[in-house]
């Protein structure tokens, strides 16, 4: 019986696939061919994504991240990809990272071809000792699992598009890394050792294209914004609560660091692309603050005038020239001191901006012809506001870049993810395709 339904599920899924070919009339035999053995493959697709959803891989579960990564390489060594596991440090507790990689000798290559360097993850936001979410078919269209979405579904479509290239005899000329990394949603301190050789590997290439979650078939990234953070700590004299806003008691540290956060807000709440948002803020007679863990506990009594205040938050930017810009402004902000408080604020880089460029706007227009092809109409670009900031960024400086190519859905990170598999098929053909005219 439950073989009958996967088969009935499975026609259900393929109908508009069937449609859409019908308009597909600017594909040639190659890409044709391609098509076909997507088509084919569904299944074995649905398969490997229900496996690898089903195996628990949060950052923290370095057994686990290895686990998928293992399940992984072995589908890409199956499209004749060399693979390699770069493990980190002890002192990093993250699992590492898979490599896969095909091509890079001296064969003569076209002087259009392009090297591209694949961007996905192994792991996911929902550790051991959260409750379990399996690999679970809602209805004909809808299937939900801890990381279905994001990003075990944008894995596979990496995986079935380069496996589809390889049967066809596609990538004998091509030159692919494919890196998955294993703490993308929790990535480890200092990226200098966490992301270097994913940076250098990368300026190996031409073109990177993520596969973090795509928001639509037509919809690419070409820019994602940066994050930072920034810590405010502030102190003043104190004394009986009487003498408040007075020269000899002051303002305490507690309205001082109120009167800076209001004013981040008044001055910069307005700039496109730009947000900071406060994630802690204790202010006190006595105040402990525990950075590794983002907490803090206070003693304040009404009748004291707080000596003590410390405010965290993050910084979110499109460019670096907008981040070096809101830096300035927030410390002179914090630098006009009310009376009788001190403060100072620091900043610590995050993950770096994937800043909008021309060469990004020219691979949108390649996946643009191929979602046209495909009766899709054109690719536009998204909305950088609504994407945070993901492993592209750390490489997006040293190479045309991408993002968006793997699988949609909704609710990413929250119980009850979910994968669209009636466009799954789609955005693998889409990515394959994608793949093929840029390494031709």
């Amino acid at each position: 019986m439950k073989k009958v339904l996967f088969i009935l599920c499975m026609l259900v899924l393929q109908a508009p696939i069937f449609a859409q070919q019908e308009q597909a009339t600017n594909l040639n035999d190659e890409e044709k061919a391609i098509i076909a053995y997507i088509d084919q493959n569904m299944p074995r697709a649905i398969a490997l994504l229900k496996e690898s959803v089903n195996i628990n891989s949060g950052t923290l579960n370095i057994e686990g991240v290895k686990k998928v990564g293992a399940l992984f390489a072995k589908e890409f060594e199956k499209a004749k990809f060399k693979t390699e596991w770069i493990s980190m440090p002890d002192s990093i507790k993250r699992a590492g990272h898979l490599v896969a990689t095909i091509g890079f000798d001296k064969k003569p290559k076209s002087p259009t071809a392009k090297k591209l360097f694949l961007i996905g993850h192994l792991d996911t936001v929902f550790e051991p000792e959260m409750p379990s979410n399996p690999f679970t078919m809602l209805n004909d269209s809808v299937a939900t699992g801890q990381g279905v979405y994001d990003m075990k579904g944008g894995d596979v479509v990496m995986i079935i598009a380069l496996q589809a290239l390889q049967q066809q005899g596609l990538l004998n000329n091509a030159d692919i890394i494919a890196y998955l990394t294993g703490d993308e949603e929790s990535s480890a301190k200092p990226f200098q050792i966490s992301r270097g050789h994913f940076i250098e590997a990368a300026k190996t290439t031409d073109i990177a294209l993520g596969f973090e979650s795509a928001h639509g078939l037509n919809t690419i990234a070409t820019a994602r914004r940066g994050s930072s953070s920034w810590t405010l700590n502030v102190s003043a004299k104190t004394g009986h609560s009487a003498s408040v806003f007075t020269n000899a008691g002051g303002y305490g540290a507690i309205y001082e660091a109120a009167r800076i956060v209001n004013a981040f807000r008044e001055t910069l709440s307005q700039e496109k692309y730009l947000t900071f948002n406060p994630g802690l803020f204790v202010g006190g007679s006595e105040v402990n603050f525990n950075r590794s863990k983002a907490t803090a506990t206070a003693i304040g009594k009404t009748n004291i005038v707080s000596p003590a205040a410390v405010v965290t938050g993050d910084l979110r930017f499109l460019t670096e020239a907008q981040k070096i810009e809101a830096r300035k402004t927030m410390t002179t902000i914090v630098e006009q001191s009310l009376n009788g408080t001190k403060a100072t604020i620091t900043f610590n880089d995050g993950i770096p901006s994937m800043e909008p460029t021309l060469g990004n706007k020219k691979v949108l227009e390649v996946i643009s012809g191929v979602t046209t092809s495909m009766g899709l109409g054109p690719a536009v670009e998204g909305d950088p506001g609504s994407r945070g900031a993901g492993d592209i960024s750390y490489v997006a400086k040293y190479l045309d870049a991408v993002d968006g190519m793997g699988s949609s859905g909704k609710g990413a990170h929250a119980p009850g993810e979910t994968i669209n598999l009636k466009e799954f098929p789609l955005i693998i053909k889409r990515a394959a395709l994608t793949i093929y005219r840029l390494t031709r």
